[in-house]
């Protein structure tokens, strides 16, 4: 049985780290994408070990021309695409009336046109597996958050797209489903203004788990919320 072909944006750290991790466990090919190209092939290095094999590809899900290229060398390096999981974003807090226009335009285009270009780019190769797509939302995605507006506008317009595109697909056979992590733990938090108890939060192999069985996705079901820490899944 051939390794399922798996694309991951954000693949570098956090959470796109632990999906990659979490796939490589079963054998998997994937194709690791991310602007970084030193943490990605740190990861392809777990990966291997992990009994995976890896492609680093350099990839600005913000640059439509990088996008274009990088979709276009994951799927050579793959020989297909059975699985897409689009991972990558930012995050910024400030209340409504301090968001500038910058910042709202970076969280539009990382968050939600970078997802819109890459599965656009991918998907005559998923079209051709009758594959699946997975969309990493947030609870920001399902609720409003004070001092998110910007986020949250982007995780609800990823959701969307998500709701859209499993309809139009279906016919095609092309199954969309969509995660919502919680706060989880990972560097994005870093350079976050604010008090934020870390502890509480999910870790990324949490949700990496979720996302496997959201691609396993024997029920049928579309939209996967994650447990609250330790929770089982």
């Amino acid at each position: 049985m051939s390794p399922v072909r798996v694309l991951v944006t954000g693949a570098g750290r956090g959470i796109g780290r632990a999906v990659a991790l979490r796939f490589a466990r079963e054998g998997a090919a994937l194709a690791l994408a991310a602007r970084t190209r030193s943490e990605l092939e740190a990861v392809a290095r777990e990966v291997a070990a992990a009994g995976g094999r890896a492609h680093v590809v350099e990839l600005d899900q913000a640059d439509p021309a990088s996008v274009a290229r990088g979709v276009t060398a994951a799927v050579a390096a793959l020989g297909g695409l059975d699985v897409l999981v689009n991972n990558a974003g930012v995050f910024a807090v400030a209340p409504f009336a301090e968001l500038d226009l910058a910042t709202w335009e970076r969280l539009l285009r990382v968050n939600l046109t970078g997802p819109f270009l890459v599965t656009q780019a991918a998907l005559p190769a998923l079209l051709g597996s009758r594959g699946v797509i997975v969309g990493i939302s947030s609870m920001a995605g399902l609720q409003g958050y004070p001092g998110s507006t910007g986020y949250c506008a982007t995780k609800y317009g990823l959701r969307g797209l998500d709701d859209a595109l499993r309809e139009e697909l279906r016919e095609a056979g092309v199954r969309v489903v969509t995660v919502y992590p919680g706060g989880t733990d990972t560097t994005i938090f870093d350079d976050v203004p604010g008090e934020w108890d870390r502890s509480t939060m999910n870790t990324p192999a949490e949700v990496a788990e979720v996302v496997w069985q959201a691609w396993r996705g024997a029920d049928g079901q579309a939209d996967w919320t994650v447990p609250p820490p330790g929770g089982a899944a």
